[in-house]
């Protein structure tokens, strides 16, 4: 992807909606495989996520059509029950099919998961709790072989660790189980609650999704439904973090205030103005930012997906605040980015010490990973002269017309050949 060109010392105002959910999307274009016939989502963010689970679905022998922002998928026949290397390996997302597949197919062959390089990507959880479920594993040459011979049953399943991607594995494959399958420590994100909706669209029981306790009555089977996926919280906590750097207003749509709650707590005592509306958040900021000391949580805690922002915003803030990083224990490897660009950070084991400045400058800089990229670019908006952010083909995972948006609030920024 072409390099993201930044010229900083241009304030931001304006409005901007915000895509549907990367994280909600993907996994429910894998939950569309549960039910023969034709599932639609609206509200799908145009981005190579997208495409590639559209093309790991499409390989599994569902057709996927997609108009603007409405994908349609056809699963009215299922050829194949393996999910390929090659695709897998660019987005570890693609590990949702495994539980679709096993309910469906009573089989499943996926390679292990890849995506961005900022920490271990476990599936133990995935497979302990499939297996309670009647689910068989076998590994070999980079791939898990799941069989159910038996068929699956209900059980009760306690996650170690409140993982998302574990959480709507179960709950894929729990759906067509024999009995009631209760799933403890459950992730409590909104994604989670958006993918057991159009579930229950689809003829599912659920009840509890969004609580750490979800139980799941299974049923022969289910039908194809239509379903809305929930606003981008993480788009949304982006741009509000660009407004608060640059002072705003700015006003961001299509999101439901209630999910970004601690992100706005931090923003607030950072010393930025935050006013809500039933889909919209608007931020202004007219004094100095102040340093503010966030740890990453599962939600409804700081989320791990808005740290390397916030690192940009505290880079600039008056005073010294600690980071810490309890979720992805590389998450830090893009401070030495933002280092380049004149910040005081330094890295103490999952701990960032960052110490503001009161300017930073443009720099050649490097995306590591999907957030820090975005980062990085909200670093050059007040950057003294141009930062060139390469390696943008991560931003293009998760951001749906970023560069686009951020010009449109009156950012200087395009691509190298824009």
């Amino acid at each position: 992807m072409d390099p993201i060109i930044v010229r900083g010392g241009r304030s931001l105002s304006g409005e901007v909606r915000v895509a549907g959910a990367k994280n909600s999307a993907l996994k429910l274009i894998a939950a569309a495989l549960l039910a023969p016939g034709q599932t639609r989502i609206d509200n799908v963010p145009d981005i190579s996520d997208v495409a590639t689970m559209a093309e790991v679905v499409s390989g599994l022998g569902a057709e996927v059509r997609r108009q603007d922002n409405t994908i349609t998928v056809d699963a009215g026949s299922l050829v194949s029950h393996e999910a390929p290397y090659e695709l897998v390996a660019r987005m570890r997302a693609s590990i949702a099919v495994l539980g679709p597949l096993v309910g469906r197919l009573g089989r499943a062959r996926v390679a292990m998961p890849g995506g961005c390089n900022i920490g271990s990507r476990k599936v133990d959880m995935h497979i302990a709790g499939l297996e309670a479920l009647g689910v068989r594993f076998e590994f070999e040459h980079g791939y898990i072989d799941a069989t159910a011979p038996g068929g699956l049953h209900g059980a009760e399943v306690t996650l170690e660790f409140p993982s998302v991607g574990a959480t709507e594995n179960l709950l894929m494959a729990a759906v067509l189980a024999d009995g009631i399958t209760v799933i403890e420590n459950a992730a409590r994100e909104p994604e989670i609650a958006d993918l057991a909706a159009m579930l229950v669209a689809m003829g599912a029981s659920i009840s509890g999704a969004g609580t750490s306790i979800i139980t799941v009555e299974g049923v022969e089977s289910l039908k194809p439904a239509t379903h809305s996926v929930v606003g981008d919280r993480i788009e949304a906590g982006t741009f509000l973090v660009a407004a608060a750097l640059t002072g705003g207003p700015v006003t961001i749509t299509g999101v439901d205030p209630a999910h970004l709650d601690m992100v706005l707590v931090k923003l607030e005592q950072a010393g930025c103005e935050i006013t809500t509306g039933p889909d919209s958040v608007t931020l202004l900021r007219t004094g100095t930012l102040r340093a503010t000391d966030v740890q990453t949580l599962p939600y409804p805690g700081f989320p791990t997906d808005m740290q390397p922002q916030f690192m940009a915003l505290m880079a600039r803030a008056e005073g010294g605040c600690v980071i810490t990083e309890n979720v992805f224990e590389n998450r830090f490897m893009f401070a030495d980015e933002l280092v380049r660009m004149g910040a005081d950070v330094r890295i103490e084991g999952h701990h960032a010490l960052v110490k503001g400045v009161e300017t930073l400058s443009g720099a050649p800089v490097r995306c590591t990973d999907l957030r820090a990229g975005a980062a990085l670019v909200l670093a050059g908006l007040v950057a003294e002269g141009e930062t060139e952010v390469t390696d943008t083909f991560h931003i293009e995972r998760g951001y749906e017309g970023f560069v686009e948006k951020l010009a449109a609030l009156g950012a200087d920024v395009r691509t190298a050949t824009g």
